[in-house]
């Protein structure tokens, strides 16, 4: 992995056992708080905060590395199916301030009605279809 670039981010400074997979740009990560068994992060080495700061290769990296975590989750974890997002800016929710997709299996069960996904952060809007 290249050299950290920030000395207090813990994404420059990763638990090398977490450390699933490696990529030309990224690095894919088991997420210390897990939300559903088998929740991936997919991290640039470099340390940016959004997608913006990636360079055009870096961005062109990305989508093949998440589908790579994907069909990793695929094999050993056998979900039903996948919530996949960014949480970008204090206002998105972002609290470590170095770029990650999240890559987050989701079973069958796992909640009582799933429908809506990630539009639940507004739970007044999530619900579209009554």
């Amino acid at each position: 992995m290249e050299a950290p670039t920030d000395a207090e981010c813990p994404f420059c400074h990763p638990e090398r056992a977490r450390v699933i997979a490696q990529h030309s740009h990224f690095f894919v990560y088991q997420d210390g708080f897990a939300v559903s068994p088998g929740h991936t992060l997919v991290i640039p080495y470099q340390h940016v905060a959004t997608i913006a700061d990636l360079s055009a290769d870096e961005q062109a990296a990305l989508f093949p590395a998440v589908l790579n975590a994907q069909r990793r989750l695929d094999e050993s974890h056998r979900p039903d199916g996948y919530n996949i997002g960014i949480n970008q800016g204090a206002a998105g929710g972002q609290t470590v301030p170095h770029l990650h997709v999240h890559v987050i299996p989701r079973y069958h069960g796992d909640q009582p009605d799933p429908r809506g996904g990630i539009r639940w952060i507004f739970p007044d809007k999530a619900d579209y279809w009554s």
